[in-house]
């Protein structure tokens, strides 16, 4: 029983591998944020010199995978890149992520002294409890929606301000004789135009102005559409658009698996006036055509908690890292130096 490790860079040779092990973690655990074809375009894209692939065997059967990265000061990290919202971590069930994380410090090069699982989510891997060589650490709330029961029900549970001033917005573009309406695309040879027009309307905004981005031509735009269109050949993406007419005012970029569909990015035309919510408008229609479908049982936003989540949802849950000590002495040295260095009553929230 130990891990093997392998340049990151060579990850298309082991994807039947990291498949197959992502296929034993059952439905609520094989997330789609962790399958192959979302996972390759990110070390393809973001990968760097130095990322290692590591495997875990028991009786020759690969039991945990990871992509790591080195850090400073002796720290290596899960792989964690701005576009995955979690952490890439594969273990089975009933499996001591703890005696796999120490196991881990044995086999990375050079004398390690924390491996860091960052951006856990709760629903997918319990938080563990905090021990002598083990300290978790708060990272960001987020939220989701339930898909149970019917829409008018969900939706006549929000409240009046909510859906009193999108009822006001519909009412307002209908007086105007502005004429709405939502696509969904899912072909894999749309993807490529779908990551373009997202760019326009992303790039003519204050990320734009930042040099934040996406472009069909950066690192960002060429990940979006590989993953994006690896998952739409599965059936497992989606690109919502929403209009004004003619004109693109809103789009989502989404991924699915067999529970739940996530919401990657979201953008919106930042020319429309301010009194309108192009986003809502869409999120709203977007949110009724899954109940009536009922093909899934989670909407996933994995952004940090906003006030218009608030309004839409009241499940919310905080994503957590864990960092693992090669000596007892070092996370309590550690803790006391980051309740040094933080201001006062701000809560941990990273590594």
């Amino acid at each position: 029983m130990s891990w093997t490790l392998y340049p990151a860079r060579d990850f298309p040779r082991h994807i039947e591998t990291w498949t197959g092990l992502h296929a034993t973690l059952g439905p609520r655990h094989a997330t789609v944020l962790l399958s192959a074809p979302f996972v390759a375009p990110l070390v393809a894209q973001f990968g760097r010199e130095g990322d290692l692939l590591a495997c875990w065997r028991q009786g020759g059967t690969v039991r945990a995978m990871a992509i790591v990265r080195p850090g400073r000061r002796g720290a290596w990290a899960t792989f964690q890149p701005a576009q995955a919202p979690i952490g890439l971590w594969l273990q089975q069930e009933g499996l001591d992520t703890e005696r796999l994380a120490r196991a881990l410090l044995g086999a990375l090069p050079g004398f390690p002294l924390i491996p860091a699982l960052t951006q856990m989510d709760p629903y997918l891997a319990p938080r563990p409890a905090d021990g002598p060589c083990t300290r978790t650490l708060d990272y960001i709330d987020t939220a989701r929606v339930t898909v149970r029961g019917s829409f008018d029900d969900y939706w006549n549970a929000r409240g009046k301000n909510l859906r009193g001033n999108l009822k006001k917005q519909r009412a307002r573009l209908e007086r105007e004789g502005v004429a709405t309406r939502m696509e969904v695309e899912r072909q894999p040879g749309a993807m490529a135009q779908m990551v373009a027009d997202y760019a326009r309307l992303e790039s003519a905004g204050w990320k734009g102005a930042e040099g934040t981005a996406v472009r069909a031509d950066n690192a960002q735009g060429r990940y979006y559409h590989a993953m994006l269109e690896n998952l739409a050949a599965q059936g497992k993406a989606g690109v919502y658009r929403y209009y004004f007419d003619e004109q693109l005012v809103a789009m989502d970029l989404c991924v699915e698996d067999g529970e739940s569909i996530v919401v990657l990015k979201t953008a919106y035309d930042e020319s429309v006036p301010s009194n309108l919510s192009p986003t809502l408008l869409m999120r709203e229609e977007a949110t009724r055509a899954l109940f009536n479908e009922g093909r899934l049982e989670r909407i996933e936003f994995y952004g940090r908690v906003m006030e218009w989540h608030t309004r839409w949802t009241e499940e919310v849950r905080t994503m957590y890292h864990v960092n693992y000590y090669r000596w007892p002495g070092l996370g309590r040295l550690h803790t006391l130096l980051d309740a040094r260095n933080r201001p006062a009553q701000q809560p941990t929230t990273s590594l």
